[in-house]
């Protein structure tokens, strides 16, 4: 499963986010995401096991627990799409900003010549 795909599942893309600021036990990101979503443990084992296999995530045992950590790197493929298109976004923005410093309207910009003065 690729990463576009694995982050379309709104549980597996919060547990992504509890397990990006720090690892944790299977225990506390079940708890989150069972209070979030109103799933149950099967549920999040299930979501837990899809990071799993397809490395996203590691779980190391420890004592009578499992803790998880985001595998670094294993997001790369979505990062660098984001990249790909940031820029884009920052260059729109610039010419936005320009426009609306020049007094224009965001309805005119788009066309909409209804709201000028007669």
């Amino acid at each position: 499963m690729n990463s576009f795909a694995l982050l379309a599942d709104p549980v597996r893309r919060r547990m992504v986010e509890l397990l990006a600021e720090e690892e944790a036990a299977a225990g506390a990101v079940g708890a989150v995401v069972m209070r979030e979503f109103g799933i149950g443990q099967p549920a999040v084992s299930n979501q837990l096991r899809v990071l799993r296999e397809a490395d996203v995530v590691t779980a190391e045992r420890r004592g009578s627990q499992r803790i998880y950590r985001l595998r670094p790197g294993a997001l790369d493929e979505v990062a660098a799409w984001v990249e790909r298109y940031a820029g884009l976004w920052g260059q729109r923005m610039d010419a936005l900003e320009t426009e609306l410093a020049r007094g224009r309207s965001p309805r005119r910009l788009a066309g909409d010549e209804s709201d000028e003065e007669e």
